[in-house]
Parts: structure tokens; C-alpha cells; sequence
């Protein structure tokens, strides 16, 4: 692996570390049970109460991971550093997207994981236009950023001290499960440790927010136009 920046010493916290598992499992447990009683409308994306509940749920989250990172070093904690080579970061960041989607055309016959997460629309619907362009902003800039700066950031360096790909594979295993989604675990986590892979070999979390804003944009726009 190819990390070269120090970790702070925060990095190293047992109580961290405690803390940010303990609220990634309450949100698994949450998402597992929410997803099981009840399904998301389809129409989710053009209304005001979604972006609402996602504004409000990202600000609390938020305000969680900087309470557990700390005020003495917040930018090494989330890794907030530009890129070591943006062209690199590019490059991985649009092989993850394409294997991603490979991933996706052989799983889906199977599991249908993006039917279960109920997301996306089936069409377009142009009488809720404003709702949508909302919901976009906040699921194609802020979730990702917001997830980014939990799993790959402030997840990542409190994991690293296991080693590199134990960080990978958890941190992928584990965004994997927030989603609450049985059939989406197996792309979720493919996409997840692919994400930490590119912020161990950039020693940055902003390619993962790019990349990550991609693939929500993507999925967003293709779902209401074909």
C-alpha cells in the first residue's frame, strides 16, 4: 500500500473507535429493520419530505463524526488533503464506476438490488421538477459527501491500524450494511472497499466524494430517463 501521510494519534482511540462502530451498527440495525417493515415509495425523489428527512438526518451525522474525530487534527482524521495525483484518482475512480456496473449486470438477474432500495423512480415525472432537482443536489453532492467523510475518512483512519486492506474490506463490509439492503451487500460492499481503496492510494477522501457523486448522479438520471 502506498500511504505516506502519519496518522494523528486520535487515529489510535479505542473510544473513537467504539463511538463510530457504535453508530454505524445503530444505523445498520435501524436501515435493516426500516427496510424489512416498510418499502420506500417509488416516487421518494420527487417529494419535499425526502429531502427534508436526508438534510436533516446528513447534519446529525455530521455533527456525530466531527464529535468523535476531535478539534486537534479534524483534516488528518478525515483525510482531507488534496489528491497526491488527481489524473491517478480520475483513472481508478472511473474503473470503479465501470465495475461497478459490470458488477451490477451479473448480479441483478439474481438479487435486483436496486429494485430493494427503492430510490430511484421508474419514470419521469415533470409536475414535481423542483422536488427533483432538490433530491438530486442531496443525493448526488451531499449524501456522498457526507459518506465519504464517515466511511472512507473517519471510518478509514480509525481502522487502519488493523492494516491497510483490513481497513478496505471492512470499511466496505460496513457501508455495505448501513444501507440495511440484503440483496445490496454484495455490490455495496464491492463498491464501498473500492472506494477505500482510492483513498488508500490517494491518501485522500475527496476522489471517493467525486466518485461516489458520480455513481449516485448516474443512477439518478438514468432511472428517469429510460
Amino acid at each position: 500500500m502506498e500511504m505516506t501521510r502519519p496518522l494523528p494519534a486520535e487515529a489510535r482511540s479505542d473510544g473513537r473507535l467504539i463511538a463510530w462502530l457504535t453508530i454505524v451498527g445503530l444505523l445498520a440495525a435501524a436501515n435493516f429493520y426500516g427496510n424489512a417493515t416498510e418499502s420506500p415509495p417509488r416516487d421518494a425523489v420527487f417529494q419535499w419530505s425526502t429531502v427534508a428527512n436526508q438534510g436533516t438526518f446528513l447534519i446529525i451525522l455530521v455533527a456525530l463524526m466531527l464529535a468523535i474525530a476531535g478539534r486537534h487534527d479534524t483534516r488528518a482524521m478525515f483525510a482531507l488533503y488534496r489528491p497526491r495525483s488527481w489524473k491517478r484518482a480520475a483513472g481508478m475512480g472511473a474503473a470503479l464506476v465501470v465495475a461497478v456496473y459490470v458488477f451490477l449486470a451479473l448480479e441483478s438477474p439474481l438479487l435486483h438490488p436496486g429494485k430493494d432500495q427503492g430510490l430511484t423512480p421508474n419514470g419521469w415525472d415533470p409536475g414535481h421538477a423542483p422536488q427533483f432537482v432538490a433530491n438530486f443536489i442531496v443525493i448526488a453532492c451531499l449524501v456522498p459527501i457526507v459518506e465519504e467523510l464517515t466511511f472512507r475518512g473517519l471510518g478509514f483512519t480509525l481502522l487502519v491500524r488493523y492494516g491497510e486492506w483490513a481497513a478496505i474490506i471492512l470499511v466496505g463490509v460496513l457501508f455495505a450494511l448501513v444501507h440495511g439492503i440484503p440483496a445490496g451487500i454484495p455490490v455495496f460492499t464491492f463498491f464501498g472497499a473500492g472506494l477505500a481503496f482510492i483513498r488508500s492510494r490517494t491518501d485522500s477522501v475527496i476522489p471517493g466524494m467525486f466518485v461516489h457523486g458520480t455513481f449516485n448522479a448516474i443512477a439518478l438520471i438514468a432511472a428517469v430517463v429510460t
